[in-house]
């Protein structure tokens, strides 16, 4: 199954465009795909085009890190289909933590494991500037390497969410070269996820591949997927040089492009403002992306717009096809006024020809796909209480255990409880399972389980805190792609599908609400979404699948752009209180986040200033004043 995008809804009329335009605010030229695996197959024929037409060896630079993965595994089923031999290929990798950890924890894994260990390329020909101890003549080392990896004829590249290009890292000089660099707290945190979340077990040095390196060579394509790579993408394609983005020195190559998918491309000025570009294709929902756009750019609520505004900031094209410009404001306005519904499953016995979900049938049956254990209540929780309250069937469908995310002294911490309350004493039973574990391997089964556990009561004391009944109506799936004890998840497989297939046929829902989280291409969110999918593209047919809906919600830290927002649910001061207080029985998740990214708030605290920021902008707009407002897009 490809992979998961919203479907496109007008824009840049591409065909026939000249590329000197298309590309006209791009300092280096993007090649935008539906997907990664679309990009990565172009990507692929492109060094395979390289490789067959060298008369000698063929030198190609491949970067580490997640990127790569479906680059990889491309070039592979090329390789196995006959199309290409790497027999004379030289292969050079960009860095490695130095000293080199063990083989499951280097920068190097992945490149191993999907694309060396399944081609024919020589060991001899696969150059890793991997050391496993301390060397005192490691500055000689790296100037071997460096020789040895000026002037390949292609290096393919990955970008960092802060423009880091391999381990050349903010500050980096765009006349390094291979040699050894001190990782920044910020980078080893980031890697942390390779050992076991630890930052102090983290190396804090690695060999990097210079900057000036990479510019030898005679081909650079930068690659980069999903949605949190959005702003770098545009830093490094649109914006001048900067040191503190050292991808974007890259610019200075005169054989360089960009593979990259719609979702990391989306920020870049041909998808953000595409009228500046060239003729779009006018849809209403493309013209409401328009005049919000237009509001942020003058400061206006939409009926204040005038006819001056479009025509300074290149929206001719839209007054002359759909104008005049008064009446594009009406309609825009009554638009996205009628997305906010505070009846998201419907309000009975009412006239809902304006409204974003029918009114028929009352109540209905409703389930409410979770990746984590939380996020139900984190990203939507204020939708979540009120289909509730207003008597729906609503189910809950918590896709994984999230058990890797429970710190080990919560563990403890529950087993302390039980031996207190006399319901059995395992504190030091459990204490030795923890004090047993090995760096870099799965967790013990036996952990996991009790992770497993107490993310379950948590879940459900919070779905009890506004009258669900956690007994019939909580479902916890435990997909199997997840249960391998480490950050790094399996392939999603049939019997993920089955298990959802199997709910959806228990309770053959009118509304359904997923994740829509296009960030990660290879993340948690991400992967139960398109099970989720593919289990409805295996019951297509079924009889009641045609009366029902499917909601897009996005996580704690992004939120829809309202150009694309089909329901606005609005919340009151006391909701927001009520969501709040649901999102705090996840007591495990509360203070010390495992895995919180750059941004040290609390799951609540996001969650409140992302709904809060989205009645803002309603509010400026020209709508009502609400207290948080949370949205969604429908997909079908």
């Amino acid at each position: 199954m490809k992979k998961f995008s919203l479907p496109k809804d007008g824009g840049l009329i591409e065909a026939g465009l000249p590329h000197g335009i298309l590309h006209s605010y791009e300092r280096i030229p993007a090649d935008i795909y539906e997907d990664e695996e679309v990009a990565s197959a172009e990507l692929a024929q492109e060094i395979i085009t390289a490789i067959n037409g060298c008369y000698g060896t063929f030198r190609l630079g491949l970067t580490t890190g997640s990127s790569p993965i479906s680059l990889y595994r491309e070039l592979v089923r090329r390789h196995k289909a006959g199309d290409v031999s790497f027999a004379n290929v030289e292969i050079f990798s960009i860095d490695e933590y130095y000293p080199a950890p063990a083989p499951n924890q280097s920068r190097n894994r992945r490149l191993y494991e999907e694309l060396v260990a399944h081609i024919d390329v020589k060991p001899e020909n696969v150059h890793i500037p991997r050391y496993t101890e301390l060397m005192d003549n490691i500055t000689d080392l790296n100037a071997k390497f460096d020789k040895l990896a000026k002037g390949l004829d292609m290096l393919v590249l990955g970008v960092g969410e802060k423009g880091q290009v391999g381990f050349n890292e903010a500050g980096a000089s765009e006349k390094s070269r291979t040699r050894t660099v001190l990782l920044s707290y910020g980078s080893r945190k980031r890697q942390a996820k390779n050992f076991a979340g630890d930052v102090n077990a983290t190396p804090r040095t690695a060999i990097a591949m210079g900057i000036s390196t990479m510019l030898s060579a005679k081909r650079i394509v930068l690659m980069a997927w999903g949605e949190d790579k959005a702003q770098v993408v545009k830093n490094i394609v649109e914006d001048k040089m900067d040191p503190s983005c050292p991808a974007s020195f890259l610019q200075r190559h005169d054989n360089i492009a960009f593979y990259t998918d719609d979702n990391a491309a989306s920020l870049l000025t041909r998808n953000v403002a595409p009228w500046l570009v060239g003729p779009c294709e006018w849809t209403p929902k493309f013209i409401r992306k328009a005049v919000v756009w237009l509001c942020e750019q003058v400061h206006k609520p939409i009926l204040k717009l005038t006819q001056g505004d479009y025509l300074a900031n290149g929206l001719g094209e839209l007054l002359e096809q759909n104008g005049p410009y008064d009446q594009i404001n009406i309609k825009v306005f009554n638009d996205l006024q009628h997305t906010i519904s505070g009846w998201p499953g419907g309000k009975p016995n009412a006239d809902d020809s304006t409204r974003p979900v029918p009114s028929s049938p009352f109540p209905k049956k409703v389930i409410v796909f979770s990746p984590h254990p939380d996020d139900d209540v984190i990203s939507m929780g204020g939708t979540f209480i009120r289909l509730v309250e207003q008597g729906h069937d609503v189910h809950v469908a918590y896709e994984t255990s999230g058990n890797v995310a429970v710190h080990d002294d919560v563990v403890l911490q529950h087993m302390d409880a039980a031996r207190e309350l006399g319901f059995g004493d395992r504190f030091e039973e459990v204490k030795k399972i923890i004090a047993g574990k090995k760096q870099g391997e799965p967790e013990p089964r036996a952990l996991l389980d009790l992770k497993g556990a107490i993310r379950r009561s948590e879940a459900k004391s919070a779905v009890r805190s506004f009258g669900l009944n956690d007994e019939t109506n909580a479902h916890f799936l435990n997909l199997p792609f997840y249960e391998t004890g480490g950050i790094k998840k399996g392939q999603r497989t049939q019997k993920d599908i089955d298990i959802i297939i199997d709910l959806l046929q228990k309770v053959q829902p009118h509304q359904i609400y997923l994740a829509g989280d296009l960030a990660d291409p290879h993340g948690t969110h991400r992967v139960c979404t398109e099970a989720v999918l593919e289990a409805l593209n295996q019951l297509k047919g079924e009889a009641w699948l045609k009366e029902c809906h499917v909601w897009l919600y996005r996580g704690a830290w992004m939120e829809w752009e309202l150009g694309k927002v089909d329901m606005a649910v609005p919340l009151s001061p006391d909701e927001v209180i009520k969501k709040r207080h649901a999102i705090y029985r996840h007591l495990s998740q509360k203070d010390i986040v495992p895995f919180p990214g750059e941004d040290p708030r609390e799951f609540w605290q996001r969650a409140e200033e992302r709904t809060q920021n989205t009645a803002r902008l309603y509010d400026e707009l020209g709508m009502a004043e609400y207290q948080a407002i949370e949205v969604f897009v429908k997909l079908f």
